[in-house]
């Protein structure tokens, strides 16, 4: 062997990466925590993109919009005419949830993705269109869907208690008419409308009927809080059962005695407790319904009031 003899190892061409990749991330809102949330979905996908050898990465996509709002998700539709431009063959995202809003926009947009050839990958779920029949597709994310929306509405529903329990609902001060709201959202008197609820109750102790009381609003020239000359009953009804006008509010009562939150001195009074409880006992009265030792309900003698 010649003394100048070199010897040089070439190691192998690295594998040639063939599929074009995009990465689609969405969040709800601009908070830090959804930034985070945002910032780790990136990195993650960015990780799992890097792993496959035969994998190109050339965008990555990112809308911060909400699904309560029209909002347009720019980044989600110049990904899509990227798509068709073929410029992506695979997108990967963390979760169908992030893909879409809501379960038709998702499907719409598989179905598109599906006739250019292209393939999602679910990161969370594990699921890859190229591997997925197209009715089970359909079928897990419909179930995800689902599944998501029973999630949220429970944890709504436990929020609305929360701020129930915490005195800071804002159905506390939900308007009704005698009253309107200030500029702090309190509810403050109404002294035109107060007059006519205060008028309503006194007609009723007087033993005037629901009827009664309407053909007086009529006859007084007294517009109905939708600003119509005729008042409906169910509207005297209401108001006539309606303890906010003691001051007093009830949130979450189902009227089945389930637990609820009363909130006392929530507004000013427009009737006194005396008075409203009064006319809750003169309603049953003229309800014509007794209960029996059983529990059981059955009609009395016929209540006659005045017109």
């Amino acid at each position: 062997m010649p003394d100048n003899k070199t010897i040089h190892f070439i190691p192998p061409l690295p594998p040639k990466r063939e599929k074009r990749v995009g990465i689609y991330c969405r969040v709800s809102t601009s908070s830090a925590d959804q930034l985070k949330s945002l910032t780790a979905q990136v990195s993650a996908l960015t990780r799992l993109t890097a792993a496959n050898p035969k994998w190109l990465l050339v965008d990555v996509y990112i809308d911060i919009t909400s699904s309560k709002t029209g909002s347009s998700r720019k980044e989600f539709f110049r990904m899509l005419q990227d798509c068709k431009s073929h410029d992506i063959e695979i997108i990967l995202t963390k979760s169908i949830s992030r893909f879409g809003r809501d379960t038709v926009e998702i499907l719409d947009a598989l179905n598109q993705l599906k006739n250019l050839g292209v393939r999602v990958i679910f990161e969370q779920e594990v699921l890859d269109t190229a591997d997925t029949d197209n009715d089970l597709m359909i079928s897990i994310i419909e179930s995800i869907a689902q599944a998501e929306n029973e999630s949220r509405s429970e944890n709504i529903k436990w929020g609305i208690k929360q701020r129930a329990a915490q005195g800071t609902s804002k159905l506390y001060n939900r308007k009704c008419y005698g009253y309107y709201n200030d500029e702090d959202g309190n509810l403050v008197i109404n002294e035109e409308e107060a007059k006519n609820v205060r008028l309503i109750y006194n007609l009723y102790l007087q033993g005037k009927s629901v009827l009664g009381i309407v053909k007086d609003l009529e006859r007084l020239g007294i517009k109905s809080p939708t600003g119509k000359s005729t008042w409906p009953k169910r509207t005297i009804d209401v108001m006539l059962s309606n303890e906010k006008y003691t001051g007093t509010v009830r949130l979450l009562d189902n009227g089945k005695h389930d637990s609820y939150y009363q909130a006392e001195n929530n507004n000013p009074a427009i009737v006194s407790k005396e008075t409203f409880q009064a006319v809750q006992i003169e309603k049953q009265h003229r309800s014509n319904v007794i209960e029996d030792e059983k529990g059981s309900k059955r009609k009395s003698k016929k209540y006659s009031s005045k017109k």
